[in-house]
């Protein structure tokens, strides 16, 4: 792709973004800085970057295949992706299928109820605020997206999962849980503008149980690397 990068406009917990050439079009660089407890735990995680960049675009891919927009567009190298110019809706989704973490503290039940049908979240995107609970009224009162996206995000995000559960069972993975954002384009659409990794999503060996995700960070469970290093040999095998 002819496009050169320009100036950074953001830098996050786990990424940056740069301008381009192409005013529609942006450059995400992933790191390998690790956050995790609203950003008390911070941390490494080597090759992380990488993964969570290949991971995400390989997803992206699976998903724009069963009619989910995204806002991928090319993969740069190991680390950089170029992906549409968004403007983010501040609301965080999150798709549950099986308790776990916060949910199963916050209700007071153990991990691993698999739940008859996915429940969904939204939390307001404010890290002065730490990104609190909120329901769809409290996101139409505050302005934060129209009755119609919200509409619209709830229906593409249980449609992820869908896809998702039944592509991650057939790599011996159960996906738990996992957070999506989305952004409107210039013309109003709204697309899926997230990742896609072990940094957003719970993953478990179908087998064992065994946590192959940031949780083995935020926990010190130990063996982080490896369960990153796990969920790619997964995904992509020996390509």
């Amino acid at each position: 792709m002819n496009i050169e990068i320009r100036e950074q406009l953001y830098e996050g917990k786990a990424k940056k973004v740069y301008a381009t050439s192409d005013p529609g079009l942006v450059i995400v660089s992933y790191k390998d800085d690790a956050t995790a407890l609203d950003g008390q735990k911070k941390g490494t995680i080597a090759g992380k970057g990488a993964i969570n960049n290949k991971m995400s675009n390989y997803l992206c891919r699976l998903l724009e295949s069963n009619d989910i927009p995204t806002h991928f567009v090319e993969e740069l190298n190991d680390r950089e992706t170029v992906v549409r110019k968004v403007s983010i809706v501040p609301l965080e989704v999150i798709i549950r299928n099986i308790s776990a973490g916060s949910l199963a503290k916050r209700y007071g039940v153990s991990e691993g109820i698999v739940f008859d049908e996915p429940t969904i979240e939204f939390s307001y995107k404010n890290d002065e605020l730490h990104d609190p609970l909120i329901n769809s009224y409290h996101a139409l009162a505050l302005g934060l997206a129209t009755k119609e996206e919200i509409e619209t995000i709830k229906s593409l995000a249980f449609k992820i999962n869908d896809i998702l559960k039944k592509y991650f069972a057939s790599i011996n993975v159960k996906l738990v849980d996992f957070k999506l954002e989305f952004g409107r384009l210039k013309d109003g659409k709204i697309v899926l503008a997230d990742e896609i990794s072990p940094d957003t999503c719970r993953f478990w060996d179908a087998d064992t149980n065994e946590k192959l995700d940031k949780d083995r960070f935020r926990r010190d469970m130990g063996k982080v690397e490896d369960a990153y290093n796990e969920m790619m040999k997964r995904v992509f095998g020996d390509r």
